[in-house]
């Protein structure tokens, strides 16, 4: 089945990728964003009469409304992501992140179905001798994480719904974001050479973005069977700690150095371990490995080494 699909946040990290495999498909996507990066990532679908884009807020009911009512079906990625944007920015994290997410899901009917990526971080600290899995207690500590949780218990109670929570995601995209754990320590491999680890006995969950937005497409092609549930989505094998990642990284950069910072905290306290096997048991399969995305960054940042995003 073919949709009017509405992405919020279309042309940033996710959304620049996330537009080419949704067309692919044979779905009408129009995006809005409001452009905040300058960025062009979405320039070359312009063509594909598939394809519309408004340049707006989504906090704007005025300008959200008339959209929802045209879309089948909503993937909201506008949002501030992350901990340190989100605490550099509250009310901006707030109103976006919360507001304008609780707006939509009051504008839209219950016919209307809802894909939305939240986020395994809600997870804070777990269990160090056990997995998290979509009933685990849920210990947010970041604001990011905090409004995450609170926005998904509202989603899930629109009867059209699917909430994914990823893993922290890793990968080129057209509009590139290197603050992520992943891209942001290959790209101080390549640049720098060496990184000052805080606290690297945490361990983290990765999801390559390409797979993310096969998670999307997933989802749609299997809504009847997913709808009201919530997925954890990650690496089943990729459940490391910082120390294991930069060990991955240095296979691949053999003068890369990692080290502890001695008695310093990192800011953002999450250390889990993560069971993606919910949906991988209906038949869900990331395609690349976390190796492979590593060396695809480091290609990616020696060919873009004066790009505006870095």
């Amino acid at each position: 089945m073919k949709f009017n699909i509405l992405v919020t946040g279309g042309a940033g990290y996710i959304g620049s990728v996330a537009i080419s495999k949704l067309l692919e498909n044979g779905h009408k996507v129009h995006v809005i964003d409001n452009f905040m990066h300058n960025q062009s990532s979405l320039n070359h679908y312009c063509l594909n009469k598939n394809f519309q884009v408004n340049k707006g807020d989504i906090r704007s009911k005025e300008i959200i409304s008339p959209l929802l009512k045209k879309a089948d079906l909503i993937i909201p990625l506008a949002a501030l992501v992350g901990a340190p944007i989100c605490q550099q920015d509250p009310i901006g994290a707030a109103t976006t992140n919360f507001d304008a997410m609780v707006m939509i899901l009051k504008e839209i009917s219950k016919n209307q179905i809802i894909i939305m990526p939240t986020t395994n971080s809600g997870y804070g600290k777990g269990d160090k001798n056990k997995y998290c899995d979509e009933k685990s207690e849920l210990r947010p500590i970041s604001l990011y994480a905090k409004q995450k949780v609170e926005i998904e218990k509202r989603l899930m109670e629109h009867p059209s719904a699917i909430s994914l929570r990823l893993a922290t995601v890793f990968g080129m995209s057209p509009c590139m974001r290197v603050d992520l754990l992943v891209n942001d320590f290959v790209f101080r491999a390549v640049r720098d050479r060496f990184i000052v680890l805080f606290e690297s006995n945490f361990h983290r969950n990765f999801i390559h973005i390409q797979d993310v937005v096969n998670a999307f497409i997933f989802s749609i092609n299997n809504f009847d069977l997913m709808k009201g549930e919530i997925f954890n989505i990650g690496l089943s094998d990729a459940n490391l700690t910082k120390k294991e990642l930069c060990e991955k990284i240095k296979k691949f950069i053999d003068d890369f150095i990692f080290f502890d910072g001695t008695d310093i905290k990192d800011p953002d306290q999450r250390d889990y371990l993560v069971s993606n096997k919910k949906i991988e048991k209906i038949g869900f399969r990331p395609l690349i490995s976390l190796e492979d995305g590593i060396q695809e960054l480091i290609k990616g940042y020696r060919m873009l080494r004066n790009n505006p995003y870095l």
